[in-house]
């Protein structure tokens, strides 16, 4: 919690006025699909207060990674329709990232076709 104390109002009403903008800068968060700065411009609350929450509060970083996780599920079904769709990249993606077990990867090939000098790495002659 801030060091910062407000010559009018209590230690409780102070605490309780955090909660309500950590509830509203959440709620906030999880509109905005995780994006930080959107939900920081929504509530007029500053990117610093929500990353020394983060340190501060273990049930605050908490919530914020259920969103995070919430936003990672979002674009996963997102990219699952878009492959029902037949869209040829998001099937390249999925394979590339998910099928790496079966064989789907990149891999670069390089021929050399002078077989006048051994390739080396480094040339000290």
């Amino acid at each position: 919690m801030s060091n910062f104390k407000h010559p009018n109002i209590t230690d409780a009403e102070q605490k309780t006025q955090m909660a309500h903008n950590k509830k509203d800068f959440l709620d906030a968060l999880e509109r905005s699909l995780g994006v930080v700065t959107t939900a920081a411009k929504a509530c007029n609350i500053s990117r610093r207060t929500h990353y020394r929450w983060l340190e501060e509060d273990e049930e605050y970083a908490e919530m914020v990674c259920d969103i995070q996780e919430s936003a990672v599920d979002f674009a996963e079904s997102s990219l699952h329709q878009q492959i029902k769709d037949k869209v040829p990249s998001s099937t390249i993606f999925y394979l590339k990232t998910k099928g790496k077990h079966r064989g789907y990867v990149e891999k670069q090939e390089i021929e050399v076709n002078d077989d006048s000098k051994p390739f080396t790495w480094f040339d000290n002659e």
